[in-house]
């Protein structure tokens, strides 16, 4: 399953440290989160943040940034374990395969990737599986393929 998207892609690399930065600082307008700032902050996360781990924090990270923004994390809304942990796969397997050089570039590349798409959870997951109340709260293996292995 595909579907049609054109992200929107990032100019500099202090808009991309910035996000970050306010994802951590819980200092984001709750609209600026979107599929391209999550995939760009787990991007810079990955290769710039080395202080934090991100397989053991991304998770209170942004339940605690959808809080400050007025979110709820429950068995509906707000935060979803097994789709973060996917795309946390999918990007570091794209930073052990891409030649791309700088934040802007790596995370421009990144979203116009397969890996960047919105529905490429679904290649590993049923619909049913990846979008259950049990998927959402915890990590929930794949049913249709294994996740990707990355290195980052």
């Amino acid at each position: 399953m595909t579907t049609d998207f054109s992200p929107r892609l990032f100019e500099r690399d202090s808009d991309i440290r910035a996000l970050g930065e306010g994802l951590l600082a819980c200092a984001l307008p709750r609209e600026a989160w979107t599929h391209e700032a999550h995939l760009a902050a787990c991007l810079w996360l990955l290769t710039e943040r080395a202080d934090i781990d991100v397989d053991a924090e991304i998770a209170g990270l942004i339940r605690r940034f959808n809080e400050s923004v007025g979110g709820v994390n429950d068995d509906h809304n707000g935060y979803h374990d097994s789709i973060t942990r996917a795309y946390v796969a999918g990007v570091r397997l794209f930073l052990s395969q891409t030649t791309a050089s700088g934040l802007t570039a790596r995370v421009n590349a990144l979203l116009l990737s397969d890996v960047g798409r919105r529905d490429w959870p679904l290649r590993f997951y049923s619909r049913e599986r990846l979008f259950s109340v049990a998927a959402r709260r915890g990590f929930v293996e794949p049913d249709l393929a294994p996740l990707p292995v990355g290195i980052a």
